[in-house]
This record gives C-alpha cells, structure tokens and sequence, in this order.
C-alpha cells in the first residue's frame, strides 16, 4: 500500500504594519452620455466607399472595353483607377459627414446633462 500524501501547510503571511487613511469628500459632478467620435468617422468612411462602389459600378461603359475615356482628355482610365479616385473623393467626404453627425449628438447630449453629488474616497496606504 502506498502512503498517503499528506498535505503541505498553507504558506503563512506576516502581519505588515501599514495602515490606510481614507479621506471622504462630496462634491458635484456633471453626468452625461457622449458618443464615441471614432465610430462615427469610421462609418462615415464606409458610407463613402459604399458610395464610391456604387458610382463607379452603376455606370457601365458601352463598348466593353474596360477603359473609360475621360471626357475632358484623352485619357481612358480603367474601373480600378475610378474606383480609387472615387474612394479618395467620397471616403473624405464620409468621414466629414460622420464627424459632423458625432458633433451634433455630443452636442444634444450635452443639452440634457445634469449635475449629480458624488461620494469621493481617497485611499492612501501609510506604513
């Protein structure tokens, strides 16, 4: 028969002889929702490359070609370079646009805000 295992004593802490000093202390506070600007730039972004998609798949080219010529030269550009152009364009103007709507709903939010007393503790360890 095997011996059994016995068990090893729990690790002993040694008392510290520090101390904690709590200061308290109410004060007022300003409560209010703000939306994440990042978000909404960043889907303002997508709009645009959703827009751009669209503008440079909508409309086709009638011979076929793959190329588009441009109607002030007479450079053709293929889809790829209309796409890019358009990303550029719209894309900026998408995230102008979002920037615009995240202002507008900091700006309501900060309408509705309201004053709330709050509880504040300090901690401070002292040894």
């Amino acid at each position: 028969m095997a011996d059994p295992v016995s068990p090893s004593p729990p690790a002993q802490r040694r008392p510290t002889a520090s101390a904690e000093l709590i200061e308290e202390s109410l004060e007022q506070a300003t409560l209010r929702r703000a939306p994440k600007i990042a978000v909404f730039l960043v889907l303002g972004a997508a709009l645009g490359v959703i827009v751009a998609a669209i503008l440079t798949f909508a409309f086709g080219i009638a011979d076929g070609s793959g190329m588009e010529a441009s109607s002030m030269s007479a450079v053709s550009y293929s889809k790829g370079q209309v796409f890019g152009f358009l990303v550029l364009v719209c894309g900026v103007a998408g995230v102008a646009l979002g920037g615009i709507v995240a202002l507008v709903f900091d700006w309501t939010a900060g309408r509705r805000a309201r004053r709330v007393r709050v509880d504040r503790e300090t901690v401070t360890n002292v040894e």
